[in-house]
């Protein structure tokens, strides 16, 4: 049967199996806001995105993955690691005082609380929750202090006649501090709503025929590199008033200098009110000075009109003079002079206050901005000091807050245009489901609350690795770079290394197609580490044995610790010997022809070939019979760390091929005949034996080993036939090596077993199962669902024309982590079907992008336009 048959006939026989979306399971939108008991829709909220009352609670309660969680069969294989890591962690915790790069004894509870991030890409952010709590912050770089900051709210006051009628912070807590405030906020007559990077809150006032719309707004705008720089957010309050009589209306907006971190406490810190008018319009505000000895920042809460403030008061005790202040006139005091700076245990806030009046039966608005100004960054180690991409624009010298808060204000309405320009396409496409939508832009909170940097370059830096074009290196400093900067990511919240590549394989969708210069960044970066050597011994913690730091020839785990010093030293992850690793090389060379042909970048292309070579080269070693396949021992596959592999494996036989394959195709651009001809003969041999070896008549083996679980089916394993068809390849000559009928065979048992076969196919695809229906249980990993891969796995389907497939593979996903995990925000890299997940908030599942260039390229749906792929 030919392969569009195959699918035809697999389509029907789905259509009669698949599941009823009645099922509760698929209904958890609606339980979501079950407890909503208003009718008030809000102000120009839209219809899709990520929705919850506030009163809502989350019946599912997941607990992080422990050592307790490990078979005892997998705890005996690896009792020698872990007492190499328990030694470990000791001496880093308790001597060397720094944080585990993976913390495995104080894995983050899970706390269903997350909200879209506040503020642009690479200076910092602050989470503000669903609630309306301000609780997850990333000021200094990479490192993530976890405090909800109870005094940081918004408070509503009503007035009538110059009588104050009602007067609520608008937040369901009762705090035993700051009891002179009416706190309690009924949150069944309230909802959010986020699609980011906007997010709305809609508080209808009870028994006022008041409804208030809160819209935040973060400057994170595809191909703009400016803007979105920007450690800036815009609160618009759009006040409804049904009531046949006119309303005085402020709001209060209060925040504390700092972040509730300990260091608040520390002493020095300032406040001091501000004015600005530039251009004609004026913005006033309070400047929180946080002053400490690494890493000083600035906060900025600021409006445009009709702008009352305090500078400070103290956050503890009962704060009743500023309630009172409020509740008396709708005002505040607005002392001219600045706050003295704290002694030594005291903390200090700042209040801003903005009116406006409200007609009956109309409506009216107001803006605030928050802005933070940390212009200088060190990391961990001290060594360097970087400068943010923002101050390329606003300096370095710390004093950029009024003149951020003031663009911001001025500028957000355009801000909203080019996001709606973005979206609209997307979320007018009646294809397209619901769900979808809100998935593919509400991961991308994570591009900024990755501990996320970005930096500009400095003058005199080399990012080369020492070795010049002319010898088969690069500039040092390339074009892309001096005029973009560098930028990194964290692997994850918990897992803090920068650039994680295994991991940015599957995320780098997101760079590619929305900001491709820093996709482009990020590659000249690794580029230049690979041909640098780091002959420090180290221990690997895995077998126990020492190794060099840094293997000249292969591409970098990453490219460091934010608690160290990135870019300087690489590798943080030291459980294994990164110079074994296969995919790594395989993974750069394979983003190297998908970069170049989404942004068809000659320069980029023409520099990177020699790399390309030199990782090839470096992987050809292991083709050690020559058959040209390349063979695993142990653990030698860095995505799949913990899944023992023995010989050539699916996985990365398969990206060995999709790599010969790229390297075909990048020499014929080139016009490099003779490494064309080489690669050819390679792929001709290496398909033979990756098919004799590997295929079973219905799909892939885990690997060749022959070994009870070797016939596992891996819900990853085409991920090399994925990017050549995210790259443009199609079934031609270059890509032998996976004929049509095959894959259309190993997806459809992947979508049989692995996700169908597993929770009733309403979690997404589990790493591996068993022929007979299983999960296979030999690892760790191979019983994970792992959500960055199964968008992946759906990108892949629907490149094959398995569209409905992928979407329900994906959606499961997506159910499962927003609607019933309560997991919003804070995707985690791997649950298992009951009970656990491991490492929230991480890099992996912005490949969902992958699936939107997949759509992007189906037969009718429309030329693909320059910025639909990733062109600037």
């Amino acid at each position: 049967m030919m392969a569009d048959e195959q699918i035809q006939s697999y389509r029907i026989s789905f259509e009669l199996t698949k599941p009823n979306h009645s099922n509760p399971a698929f209904t958890s939108l609606a339980e979501l806001m079950s407890r909503y008991v208003s009718t008030e829709t809000g102000f120009g909220v839209p219809k899709d995105g990520w929705r919850i009352c506030l009163a809502h609670e989350f019946k599912e309660k997941r607990k992080p993955f422990q050592a307790k969680d490990v078979s005892l069969t997998n705890m005996i294989e690896h009792v020698s690691l872990g007492v190499r890591y328990l030694r470990w962690w000791y001496r880093k915790t308790q001597v060397e005082k720094k944080a585990p790069f993976i913390d495995m004894f104080r894995a983050l509870p899970l706390r269903q609380i997350y909200g879209a991030p506040l503020g642009g890409i690479g200076g910092g952010s602050i989470t503000r929750g669903w609630r309306g709590d301000f609780c997850r912050w990333q000021l200094n770089p990479g490192m993530y202090h976890y405090k909800t900051v109870i005094a940081n709210q918004f408070t509503v006051c009503l007035r009538r006649c110059d009588q104050t009628v009602y007067q609520q912070v608008l937040s369901m807590e009762r705090p035993p501090t700051l009891q002179g405030w009416n706190w309690g906020y009924c949150g069944e007559y309230a909802f959010y709503h986020a699609l980011y990077p906007r997010a709305w809150t809609v508080y209808h006032l009870p028994g006022q025929n008041v409804t208030l719309t809160c819209r935040q707004v973060s400057p994170v705008i595809p191909h703009d590199y400016k803007d979105s720089s920007l450690p800036v957010a815009v609160f618009v309050w759009d006040i409804e008033n049904k009531n046949d009589y006119a309303l005085d209306v402020s709001i209060m907006f209060t925040m504390v200098n700092g972040s509730g971190h300990k260091d608040d406490k520390s002493g020095g810190h300032w406040n001091e009110p501000f004015h600005l008018e530039k251009d004609g319009e004026s913005v006033s505000g309070v400047l929180l000075h946080h002053q400490m000895p690494v890493n000083p920042y600035t906060l900025c809460i600021a409006a445009r009109e009709k702008v009352i403030h305090q500078t400070a008061f103290s956050p503890k005790g009962t704060c009743s003079a500023l309630w009172s202040d409020l509740m008396t006139d709708g005002r505040l005091d607005s002392p001219k002079d600045s706050s003295p700076p704290t002694q030594k245990g005291e903390e200090v806030a700042a209040a801003l206050a903005v009116s406006c009046s409200v007609p009956a039966n109309s409506h009216n608005s107001v803006e605030f901005s928050l802005a933070w100004d940390m212009p200088k960054i060190t990391f961990g180690s001290r060594e360097r000091i970087y400068e943010r991409r923002y101050t390329h624009y606003y300096g370095t010298k710390g004093d950029a807050a009024p003149s951020l808060s003031h663009y911001a204000l001025t500028h957000y309405s355009k801000w909203e245009e080019s996001i709606d320009e973005w979206q609209r396409p997307i979320l007018q496409d009646g294809s397209l489901p619901a769900w979808y939508k809100s998935a593919l832009f509400n991961e991308l909170y994570f591009v900024v609350d990755g501990g996320t940097v970005w930096v500009e370059l400095p003058e005199d830096a080399d990012i080369s690795g020492g070795l010049r074009p002319e010898d088969g290196g690069l500039p040092a400093q390339p074009e892309v770079v001096k005029d973009y900067g560098r930028f990194a990511y964290l692997e994850g919240q918990e897992y803090r290394m920068y650039n994680t590549y295994d991991v940015h394989f599957y995320a780098s969708f997101a760079l590619i197609m929305l900001w491709p210069k820093l996709a482009l960044s990020v590659q000249y970066d690794i580029a230049g580490s690979v041909v640098q050597h780091d002959p420090t011994e180290r221990l690997n913690l895995m077998n126990g044995r020492y190794s060099p730091v840094k293997t000249r020839g292969v591409v970098p785990h990453d490219i460091g610790d934010p608690d160290d010093e990135p870019w300087v030293r690489a590798n943080a992850y030291m459980i294994h010997d990164t110079a074994d690793w296969k995919d790594l090389n395989l993974k750069f060379v394979l983003q190297v022809y998908r970069d170049y042909y989404l942004t068809q970048d000659e320069q980029y292309l023409k520099d990177m070939w020699p790399i390309c070579q030199t990782v090839m080269e470096t992987e050809l070693k292991f083709d050690k019979d020559g058959d040209g396949l390349i063979e695993n021992s142990g653990y030698a596959d860095q995505t799949y760390d913990g899944w023992k592999v023995t010989g050539p494996s699916a996985y990365c036989g398969g990206l060995w091929l999709a790599s010969v394959c790229m390297m075909c195709k990048m020499a014929r651009v080139l016009n490099c005949e003779s490494v064309y001809q080489r690669y050819r003969d390679i792929l001709e041999r290496g398909r033979a034996a990756f098919d004799k070896l590997l295929w079973n008549g219905k799909y892939y083996n885990y690997d060749s080993s022959g070994q009870s679980m070797s016939n596992s089916v891996m819900s990853d394993q085409c991920a090399g036939h994925w990017f050549l068809r995210a790259s443009g390849l199609g079934y031609d000559d270059y890509q032998v090596a996976f004929p049509k009928e095959k894959i259309c065979s190993a997806l459809k048992s992947v979508f049989d077993l692995n996700v169908m076969s597993f929770s009733d196919g309403q979690m997404g695809a589990v790493n591996g199962m068993r022929p007979e229906g299983v999960p296979d249980r030999s690892s760790v990993q191979s019983d994970e669902v792992w959500v960055g891969v199964v968008y992946g796995l759906a990108a892949t389907m629907i490149h094959e024309g398995m569209i409905e497939e992928g979407m329900h593979t994906a959606e499961g996903c997506y159910r499962a982590v927003w609607e019933r995990m309560g997991m919003a925000f804070q995707t985690p890299e791997a649950y298992c079907e009951k009970g656990i997940y491991r490492s929230l908030a991480y890099m992996r599942p912005l490949s969902i992008w992958a699936m939107q260039l997949a759509l992007n390229n189906r037969p009718n749906h429309g030329k693909t336009t320059d910025k639909d792929v990733g062109q600037d």
